[in-house]
């Protein structure tokens, strides 16, 4: 007989419980060039994903595939090396999968983090963007099909998708740090094409400032389970139309390089501070 998504995301999660005394109330998802935050962690447990029950693996260049459990500055939290994507030939309740083990594990806050194309003019390749909201442009929702009560209901809220108060408390550690951060709005497309210049023309015409192919589907996931969610971008590459090189993955890998020294000292900084709040 055919388990259940919430019996599968139980297993995968029970499996975790026995590879980790750490019960992290945090988890982090890092996207493309990001992952190098999880290799800072002490006490670390490293599983590849193809060994956790019924986890999707990523075959996406820049996406290590594992889940580092571990403590960054004493919090426990649990960090995706790498996301699953929809291009990839997942559908979504795979794509998102890991989010429900995350929540099932005991994780009630997520930072989300991805490669995005900058939309508006006045962002600059490799900065950073808190995302205050998004447009599902993905043709698709997580939560299609029947409703698991057990996971949350069936109209999810979605007026305060990200935090508001979890925005506030990244833009106070980046003041500390004189970190320069953006906040605007995410536009998900599912890919793996790049968008065309009119397309861009169009998203900042709905109001976005930067565009990629992920992250959306976990934001919806982990509002149905009632989990905080902070988003964070970085603008790897401005988009199609707004400058004259041509856009290529290696460029968006090693943009999300070149920021990783900063961007982790952000995220050690970050993660105690949403840490003692929830206290």
């Amino acid at each position: 007989m055919t388990r259940s998504l919430y019996e599968q995301a139980q297993e995968a999660a029970r499996f975790l419980e026995q590879r980790t005394p750490l019960r992290p109330r945090l988890g982090l998802v890092l996207g493309s060039g990001l992952g190098a935050f999880a290799d800072s962690l002490t006490q670390a447990t490293r599983i590849p994903y193809q060994e956790i029950p019924h986890f999707p693996t990523s075959t996406a260049a820049g996406h290590a595939g594992r889940l580092v459990v571990g403590r960054c500055r004493g919090v426990p939290v649990a960090v995706m090396q790498g996301r699953a994507h929809y291009y990839e030939g997942y559908p979504m309740s795979q794509v998102t999968f890991p989010i429900r083990v995350l929540g099932l594990l005991g994780v009630r806050t997520l930072v989300l983090t991805n490669a995005a194309g900058g939309i508006n003019r006045k962002l600059r390749a490799r900065g950073l963007l808190l995302i205050r909201d998004h447009v599902n442009l993905q043709a698709t929702n997580p939560l299609l099909g029947p409703n698991d009560e057990r996971f949350g209901p069936r109209f999810p809220d979605m007026t305060e998708a990200y935090s508001k108060e979890l925005i506030a408390i990244a833009k106070k550690v980046a003041r500390r740090q004189r970190l320069r951060l953006f906040e605007g709005v995410y536009a998900a497309v599912h890919g793996p094409s790049y968008e065309t210049p009119a397309e861009v023309r169009a998203l900042a015409r709905l109001g976005a400032d930067v565009v990629g192919m992920s992250t959306v589907p976990e934001v919806i996931v982990a509002n149905h389970m009632s989990l905080r969610v902070l988003g964070i971008s970085c603008v790897t590459n401005m988009a199609a139309g707004l400058s004259k090189k041509k856009i290529s993955h290696d460029e968006v890998l090693e943009a999300g390089e070149h920021v990783g020294r900063q961007f982790s000292a952000f995220l050690q900084a970050l993660i105690p501070a949403i840490a003692e709040v929830e206290k």
